[in-house]
């Protein structure tokens, strides 16, 4: 399992694709305007899936534990967000949207397979890495635009009113909670490989549709190779931050070993699953390229990092 996690994402491969036509064959006018439709039911879909996946018994048994959860929801949108806005300096150095791009990934909720994934291989809590991940996921729907509006609407010519919570109530929560309420007819169809599926496609069409509308607006002219790969070195250091932050606090707070794994597997994630999602919905007709390019380079590079971490820790114990 280990070594599978080695090897490039497939989930990157495929944006890497979707970016490649977009940047050849963009979509423009009704027919974009027909795709994002579509992205938006498949968007549905996919936390309809979510919803009809997760044992309801099983999360609130896990719920008990609130002292893990409790942390890793801390590091997820208290910490993060406050380095998120630490980092403002880069805007002079970077450009305004690149920088917004980068609070916005401090903003969104942790990853879920990925978390459990790592936290299993590592030996740890695997129990309350899939209830704090999924919890992480419930909170999003309603703190990642509440963190969005309050520190990314002042000055930034993005403007944001309280209608995009219930945006995100239809569109994201009231299929997860449908996928639950139907969960005991859907369960084994949504266990199998049709949510990955679905997340792997849902994801595509969210960064087909966002790079196209770059393309067609002109802007990625304006990013240089300088700026990426500084956004490459960035994600390193952040990612490397938090792995010391979510292993050293934890330690001192008593948290056990299997424990602490559980909140530096899922407490550094970034989830792009639902951060692609949400910032479809969030921010609407805005034109998404520069906001979404730092969380797709972020999601690979917590890969790397975190792969390498599971495996040293499976070798040790």
């Amino acid at each position: 399992m280990v070594s599978k996690l080695k090897r490039i994402d497939p989930l990157i491969l495929l944006i890497i694709g979707a970016v490649i036509l977009a940047i050849i064959l963009p979509a423009r006018g009704l027919f974009a305007n027909i795709f994002a439709h579509a992205t938006s039911l498949g968007i549905a879909l996919l936390f309809f899936l979510y919803g009809a996946r997760l044992s309801t018994r099983e999360a609130l048994n896990g719920l008990k534990h609130w002292r893990l959860h409790l942390i890793i929801l801390s590091f997820t949108f208290i910490f993060f967000p406050i380095l998120g806005l630490l980092l403002r300096p880069l805007e002079a150095l970077v450009g305004t949207d690149l920088y917004l791009g980068i609070l916005f990934l401090t903003l969104v909720p942790s990853t879920v397979q990925s978390s459990v994934a790592f936290t299993s291989i590592a030996r740890g809590n695997v129990a309350g890495a899939i209830v704090s991940a999924s919890a992480s996921n419930l909170a999003g729907v309603f703190l990642t635009p509440l963190l969005v509006m309050l520190l990314m609407s002042a000055g930034t010519g993005i403007h944001i009113d309280g209608s995009v919570f219930l945006d995100i109530a239809l569109q994201l929560l009231l299929p997860f909670i449908l996928g639950q309420l139907l969960r005991r007819w859907v369960k084994n169809f949504a266990a199998n490989k049709a949510t990955k599926i679905v997340d792997r496609g849902s994801i595509a069409m969210v960064v087909y549709s966002a790079f196209s509308s770059g393309v067609v607006a002109g802007i990625w002219s304006t990013i240089s190779l300088i700026q990426l790969l500084f956004l490459v070195v960035l994600s390193i250091i952040i990612v490397a931050l938090m792995l010391y932050l979510t292993k050293i606090i934890p330690e001192k707070l008593g948290f056990s070993r299997e424990d602490v794994i559980a909140i530096e597997f899922c407490g550094t994630k970034k989830s792009l699953a639902t951060g692609l999602p949400m910032v479809s919905v969030i921010f609407g007709g805005t034109t998404l390229g520069l906001l979404i390019l730092p969380l797709m380079i972020f999601h690979q590079v917590q890969l790397m990092m975190c792969s390498w971490l599971a495996a040293k820790y499976a070798k040790a114990s």
